[in-house]
C-alpha cells in the first residue's frame, strides 16, 4: 500500500507539471513576445553577450531564449549557438530573425528546469530575461551550471523586484489566479542575495551589478498599457482571467497606468527599466 501511495503522488506530482509548462508554453506564445523583444530590449542581448565574453568559436547555450534576443547576437559573433525554449511558437520566430540577418544556430524546444543536453558541453550558458521564469528557480540554476563545463561562464539578466517590470508583475499578483505550490516569483532572480544562494558553492567570481535599459517606446502611460495588454503574454493572460469582472479588469487599469506614470514622471515620457546582470564562472 505505501508502495502505492508513493507511485500516485509520483504520477500526481509528474502529471501538475506537466500541466503547469503547458500553461506557461501557451503564456509565452500569446500575443507577441517578438515585438516586445524587438521594440522594447533588443539591446539587452547584445549587452549579455559583451558580459558573457562570447567570441568565436565558443560552444553557447541561450535558455529561454525567446526569439533569439541574445543568441542571434552571440552567433554574430561566431559563437557555436543552441537557442532553447518552452514555447515553439517563440523559436519559429526566431529562425525567420536569424535567417534575415544571416546567421546559423540552432533551435531546440527544451524546458529549463530539465535541459536535454549532456553534462558540462557548453564553454557558456545565458539566459536574458528568460530563465528567470522557470517556476522552480533551484532546479532552474542546478541545471544551469549542470550543462556549463568547468571554467565556463554563465551569464543572466533578470529584471529586479525593485524596478518597473518586477513592480508590474506585483501590481498584476492581486488579479491574477493564484500560483501552484512551489512556484516562485519571476523577479526574484532580480535580488543579488537570491541568485548568491541559488548558486553557492557550484561558482566562483560571481558578479552581479545593477543596470537599467531606458525605454522610449511610449508618449503616454495608457500607451504602455494598450500595448502590454496587446502584446505581453502574462499580462494577456491575467487581463483574460479577468473577462467576467470588468470592474477589476477597469481597477488594474488604472493601477498600471498609475505605476508607469510614476516610473516616467520627470523623463519626458521614458522609463528606465531595472535589471541585473550576472556573470559567474563554474567550479
Amino acid at each position: 500500500m505505501e508502495d502505492e501511495t508513493i507511485m500516485t503522488d509520483t504520477t500526481t506530482a509528474i502529471d501538475a507539471d506537466r500541466e503547469l509548462k503547458a500553461k506557461h508554453r501557451a503564456t509565452w506564445a500569446q500575443g507577441n513576445y517578438a515585438a516586445v523583444a524587438s521594440d522594447l530590449i533588443p539591446s539587452l542581448g547584445p549587452v549579455l553577450v559583451d558580459a558573457a565574453a562570447i567570441t568565436t568559436g565558443d560552444r553557447v547555450l541561450d535558455v529561454a531564449a525567446g526569439t533569439g534576443n541574445a543568441a542571434i547576437p552571440a552567433a554574430e559573433r561566431g559563437a557555436q549557438v543552441i537557442a532553447s525554449d518552452l514555447t515553439p511558437e517563440l523559436l519559429d520566430i526566431g529562425k525567420g530573425i536569424a535567417r534575415d540577418r544571416g546567421v546559423d544556430l540552432e533551435w531546440v524546444v527544451a524546458d529549463a528546469e530539465a535541459l536535454p543536453f549532456e553534462t558540462a558541453s557548453f564553454d557558456v550558458v545565458v539566459s536574458c530575461v528568460g530563465a528567470m521564469f522557470a517556476p522552480h528557480h533551484q532546479r532552474t540554476a542546478d541545471e544551469l551550471v549542470r550543462v556549463c563545463r568547468p571554467g565556463g561562464r554563465i551569464g543572466l539578466i533578470s529584471w529586479t523586484p525593485e524596478g518597473f517590470i518586477g513592480r508590474m508583475f506585483a501590481t498584476l499578483k492581486p488579479y491574477a489566479p493564484p500560483p501552484p505550490p512551489g512556484a516562485q516569483p519571476p523577479p526574484l532572480w532580480g535580488n543579488e542575495a537570491h541568485v548568491e544562494s541559488l548558486f553557492g558553492e557550484q561558482v566562483r567570481d560571481l558578479h552581479a551589478e545593477r543596470r537599467a535599459v531606458r525605454i522610449d517606446h511610449f508618449e503616454r502611460p495608457e500607451d504602455f498599457l494598450g500595448y502590454f495588454k496587446a502584446n505581453y503574454g502574462p499580462t494577456i493572460g491575467v487581463y483574460r482571467s479577468l473577462a467576467a469582472t470588468p470592474e477589476r479588469a477597469a481597477a488594474l487599469d488604472a493601477e498600471l497606468v498609475s505605476l508607469a506614470a510614476a516610473f516616467s514622471a520627470g523623463t519626458e515620457g521614458a522609463m528606465d527599466w531595472e535589471y541585473l546582470l550576472v556573470t559567474m564562472h563554474r567550479k
